[in-house]
């Protein structure tokens, strides 16, 4: 399940770039799932654990990937830390939920990030209340961010 944090959590890491390029371990990157994320989110093919080809950058490293992909194999490989999802756009919101599919995640939100249409289930830890749309997320997420 998915657990979000909305506002001030100073037990969250908020620097995940820095967090990222200082605990990542290659084979996070050569994960199959990892491999999607950065194809949908940096439209960026993986080659190997140091090599990304980048259609902006060309070849890079791991750790000069978006901001949200970082955070994104962050929360599926450390997924008993909290990281802050605001360094993800919108574009990362069905990934964090398909992560969540797979393993309990707590996140930190200092803003308000669109789900989508679908159904989910999601608790917000500030009030203990578990959500199913962005219906019954946004006024509870609004009083918080």
């Amino acid at each position: 399940m998915l657990n979000i944090c909305y506002g001030d959590m100073p037990d969250a890491i908020f620097n995940t770039s820095v967090y990222f390029k200082n605990v990542y371990e290659d084979n996070w990157i050569t994960d199959a799932q990892a491999k999607e994320m950065i194809l949908d989110i940096d439209k960026s093919e993986v080659l190997d654990s140091g090599v990304i080809d980048s259609p902006v950058l060309g070849k890079i490293p791991a750790t000069n990937l978006s901001g949200g992909v970082k955070t994104l194999i962050l929360i599926k490989n450390e997924p008993y830390k909290v990281f802050n999802a605001s360094a993800c756009g919108d574009n990362c919101a069905k990934w964090i939920l398909k992560i969540a599919e797979q393993q309990d995640i707590t996140i930190n939100l200092r803003h308000l990030m669109d789900f989508g249409k679908g159904v989910f289930s999601i608790r917000i830890l500030n009030t203990n209340q578990i959500v199913h749309s962005m219906k019954e997320l946004i006024p509870i997420a609004g009083h918080f961010v």
